[in-house]
């Protein structure tokens, strides 16, 4: 269930945000809108970026937090600047990197096939505890929709990251571009470290 609208901050057309030093600037200095709610993670299969078919829900409910986002692998703008956010988190976890589950759902399953994930991972340096998922176009859609972020097109889909410190917790959305700090900040590893 949603609690209120997803506000999201546009990037400037035209802009190939993971090439455009810029576009990430003006990304960057629009604060995130968070919100707190529950989301019910939908019993479907989804396929990983090394081929592997998995239920979805025991992917996400392994024990780890988990910081979620939406991409498709030809995506000029929202989703690097996405993935540049987890790839930041990932970094910022440093040995701690294990502890915590980093998920990226595909929103173009018809494109975006486990090879050209993994090749879309190895770009932002993913590694082990940071995922990629593919699935049929429903399988996906239903991911989207109970996250409240399916739009009907890729083009449009708006800029969150989701964040979970505990199964059955709820969930943090960050719409538009909140910082790899500003994620890592809503992890329970953050709070330990003060």
């Amino acid at each position: 269930m949603l609690l209120a609208p997803a506000l999201f901050a546009p990037l400037a057309l035209g802009a190939t945000a993971g090439n455009d030093a810029g576009a990430q600037q003006r990304a960057a200095a629009e604060p995130p809108a968070r919100l707190v709610a529950h989301y019910q993670v939908p019993a479907v299969e989804l396929t990983r970026e090394d081929g592997v078919v998995v239920k979805f829900p025991a992917e996400v409910n392994d024990g780890r937090p988990v910081v979620l986002a939406f991409i498709y692998t030809s995506c000029t703008s929202i989703c690097p600047l996405t993935s540049q956010t987890l790839e930041g988190v990932q970094r910022r976890l440093g040995a701690e990197r294990d502890r915590v589950h980093l998920v990226s759902v595909s929103i173009d399953p018809d494109e975006d096939t486990p090879a050209r994930l993994r090749a879309y991972a190895q770009t932002y340096h993913a590694g082990p505890e940071w995922r990629h998922y593919t699935g049929t176009r429903t399988a996906s859609e239903s991911v989207q929709r109970a996250f409240g972020v399916y739009r009907g097109e890729k083009m449009s889909h708006p800029a969150a990251i989701f964040i979970r410190a505990a199964r059955g917790g709820p969930w943090i959305r960050m719409d538009g571009f909140p910082t790899a700090d500003q994620v890592f900040a809503e992890l329970p590893l953050a709070h330990a470290a003060r």
